[in-house]
């Protein structure tokens, strides 16, 4: 919760700073750095209390600051950023499907982002279309690993929590790859000799995504991944159903793999 706080606080008080449209020592209204700031002290104290209802009281907010504001960008910035924190899945939709519609070219970082977002929603219950050389030459398209449950596992050697995870993602795999769990990494490390000397060192044989573009991977990129670990799971009919397996993994891999056995199209 309080991380939450904190990246609400400081997502909101960049995104006035950056956009801010400052008033003039004779023009008494105020700036957008002075309403984003209001808004934030009064979203602050509920956060504990009613996360989804400060969510909520963040976005109407937002919205009346795009209205207040309607050459600032800051103001559909924090409308992603509600947005993208709240569990209100059809509002959260609905308002990143009109973000993604912007049409001035001033609101276009916005826009992509929206869209990223709004694509890495829609993926879920569908095919996700990863088709890439790794770095050991291995050829990887998720399309044709159908029949198998495949984790994409979105990370870096520089991520505390990522490698923290790798225990636990091992000992899933050691004990369900031949029952048939596969897993692909997608690094969003800078340098490749430090990628391939970690793996080779942590014992990690399934295959790397990497590029060296770090946070623009372009795989993570397309699918709107701005924080790491995310780790999605693949059933067997090569659909992804879960966008956040980081959690009870290897229970949740069991579950599909004999969900894919009892399946009739699997037999």
């Amino acid at each position: 919760m309080k991380n939450t706080i904190q990246n609400l606080l400081r997502m909101s008080f960049v995104a006035a700073l950056m956009f801010s449209l400052t008033a003039s020592a004779e023009d008494k209204k105020p700036t957008f750095s002075d309403a984003a700031k209001e808004l934030i002290a009064k979203i602050k104290p509920m956060m504990a209390k009613d996360r989804d209802g400060a969510m909520a009281a963040y976005l109407k907010g937002a919205r009346e600051l795009a209205k207040q504001f309607p050459s600032e960008v800051g103001p559909r910035a924090m409308m992603l950023e509600a947005a993208s924190m709240s569990s209100d899945e059809k509002l959260k939709k609905k308002t990143i499907t009109e973000l993604a519609g912007l049409k001035d070219e001033k609101f276009a970082r916005i826009t992509d982002r929206a869209k990223s977002e709004l694509k890495k929603m829609n993926a879920l219950g569908n095919p996700v279309p990863i088709k890439f050389t790794s770095v050991n030459g291995r050829k990887v398209d998720v399309s044709k690993m159908k029949g198998k449950v495949v984790l994409i596992d979105f990370w870096a050697t520089w991520c505390g929590p990522c490698v923290a995870e790798i225990p636990n993602v091992k000992k899933t795999y050691a004990k369900l790859h031949k029952k048939g769990f596969e897993i692909i990494g997608i690094s969003l490390d800078s340098k490749e000799d430090k990628l391939t000397e970690f793996v080779a060192e942590k014992g990690m044989p399934w295959p790397q995504h990497f590029d060296g573009k770090g946070w623009s991977n372009a795989i993570a990129k397309e699918f709107g991944i701005r924080s790491i670990p995310a780790m999605w799971l693949i059933d067997t009919k090569g659909n992804l159903v879960d966008m956040n397996a980081r959690h009870n993994l290897e229970e949740k891999v069991e579950k599909l793999l004999a969900a894919g056995k009892d399946s009739p199209s699997e037999k």
